[in-house]
């Protein structure tokens, strides 16, 4: 049986290292189907309780959250903006919270972080990690990959063997919470 996995970088950026380390994931994984989002399409007005008492909840949260929904599981690789979430992927959250109280359904998670420095985004994957754990009662496996530019391609992946492996071992976590749903 397929699973259907949806994947996206939590970046605005048109170039963003986060979503293709987000497509890289996925593509990793057997006998699944992808459903690759891009923030982009999912652009709404900055959440605040004045619009949505004024609007309600824009169709493009109730989209996004559709494909939530849909999924068995998630790939997010993250962007670090001051150490937290970018403005894009913020905004995304604070609109699906308000729908239906569950934002990410309790579905098995695998966060990602990486960056062009050494950092690999570390603090946003730990309060990442951290708050979504708070919200839902999902299994939530991660990994951080320093210096993009140095350690990956498109061709042959992670080139660094050690960050390799550490991937491929949270890569099976993954694979086993999907399969325990």
């Amino acid at each position: 049986m397929s699973q259907k996995i949806l994947a996206f970088g939590a970046s605005n950026s048109k170039k963003s290292i986060n979503k293709q380390f987000a497509t890289f994931a996925a593509k990793q994984l057997d006998h699944t189907t992808t459903t690759l989002l891009d923030l982009n399409d999912f652009e709404m007005p900055i959440y605040s309780i004045d619009r949505e008492k004024e609007s309600g909840v824009p169709d493009l949260a109730m989209q996004f959250k559709k494909y939530i929904k849909e999924a068995d599981g998630i790939i997010i690789s993250f962007a670090e903006h001051n150490g937290a979430y970018t403005a894009a992927f913020k905004n995304i959250m604070d609109w699906m919270s308000r729908i239906e109280g569950s934002t990410w359904e309790s579905k098995p998670m695998f966060l990602l972080g990486t960056s062009p420095g050494k950092g690999g985004a570390k603090s946003v994957l730990k309060l990442a990690t951290n708050s979504f754990k708070n919200w839902d009662k999902n299994s939530i496996t991660s990994f951080s990959l320093p210096t993009f530019e140095k350690n990956f391609t498109a061709e042959k992946g992670i080139l660094d063997k050690a960050l390799a492996d550490e991937f491929h071992t949270q890569l099976a976590h993954f694979t086993a919470s999907l399969a325990k749903d």
